[in-house]
């Protein structure tokens, strides 16, 4: 059984990932393979360095910030980042799909799991969702300005259009309780049609 979990920047999902972990599923994360394939004098650190410059780096890596801050200026060079570092990341997914039996529940944790044609992979799809005030609020105590924060969002499927694929929407705008409650009820259901 493959889950997949997405939903719009900062709302949660790798949270909501964790807690599924915690009940026994086996997680992929986009973003940490994201950060493993770029690292130093990798294929893709060397067409990202070639194509966006030197500027990008602090030191020797990239500088994920720094990346960012070029890429969102500009919807063509978003798009050229995505060409360099989708492919890449699916590759990677594939094979640890691979790896997983029957019996086993499997999360990818994918902001861009639509985007990157992941939906027809996965068996259900988790909505993590968050009032923009809340969603905001959580930003900045990453150190991100609204503005920032607003125009990455804005690169992004819209969230509302990402819930009508949804199998399961969490609310993660409460209580960490309030969200574990729900990750359980959905953990409960997805137990039972797990081939045994």
């Amino acid at each position: 059984m493959i889950i997949g979990i997405t939903g719009n920047f900062g709302v949660g999902k790798t949270t909501v990932a964790n807690m599924f972990r915690r009940l026994g599923a086996e997680v992929i994360d986009a973003d940490q393979i994201a950060h493993s394939i770029i690292m130093p004098y990798s294929l893709t650190y060397r067409r990202i360095v070639s194509h966006f410059g030197r500027g990008i780096l602090s030191g020797i890596y990239i500088s994920r910030r720094k990346l960012a801050k070029v890429a969102f200026s500009d919807k063509k060079k978003l798009k050229r980042l995505n060409e360099i570092i989708h492919p890449e990341i699916l590759k990677v997914i594939k094979n640890r799909m691979k790896r997983v039996s029957k019996r086993e529940i499997l999360v990818i944790d994918a902001a861009l799991l639509i985007e990157c044609g992941l939906l027809p992979w996965v068996d259900k799809l988790v909505v993590v969702d968050l009032k923009p005030k809340i969603q905001f609020r959580r930003l900045s105590k990453r150190e991100m300005r609204r503005d920032d924060a607003k125009e990455r969002i804005g690169f992004q499927y819209p969230q509302v259009k990402k819930m009508r694929y949804a199998d399961f929407i969490i609310d993660n705008s409460g209580t960490r309780r309030h969200t574990e409650k729900q990750v359980k009820n959905i953990w409960n259901e997805i137990v039972k049609q797990v081939v045994i």
